[in-house]
């Protein structure tokens, strides 16, 4: 990445044309999301600080809930079923997040736990998860 850019740009270890297909699509997922309003679901990945994010979610649930915030925690589900969900809705408390990914494991299903990854696999996508607050 040119250095000019690099100091105004996300930080990121992606050779220069993956990281302007990137960045195209956080700016299509942010767009989307200024044009239509809150997306039922959230590429977390594409977020540059997703620690504000996830502040967002809390401050949310304090103000629907009338809780502090600094007595609100996050509780995570793995959706490893995704036809129990509908991912066209937001969820009535939290948020749905994609856009993970585990390293040197992978998500099973049947276990709904990490197990070891296939042979030769280094990074494998996560799952839906369920990010839901709570007191």
């Amino acid at each position: 990445m040119p250095g000019v850019w690099a100091k105004r740009a996300y930080p990121s270890l992606k050779p220069l044309a993956s990281w302007v297909l990137e960045c195209l699509e956080r700016l299509r997922f942010m767009q989307k999301w200024v044009d239509e309003g809150a997306p039922p679901n959230f590429w977390i990945s594409g977020f540059f600080f997703t620690q504000s994010f996830l502040t967002g979610a809390k401050q949310n649930y304090a103000r629907k809930h009338i809780v502090a915030i600094d007595q609100i925690d996050f509780g995570f589900t793995v959706i490893s079923d995704e036809s129990k969900y509908s991912f066209t809705e937001a969820p009535e408390d939290g948020v749905y997040v994609f856009g993970l990914f585990v390293e040197g494991c992978r998500w099973d299903d049947r276990k709904e736990a990490l197990d070891e990854s296939a042979p030769k696999v280094l990074f494998t996508p996560m799952k839906y998860i369920w990010v839901l607050p709570s007191k």
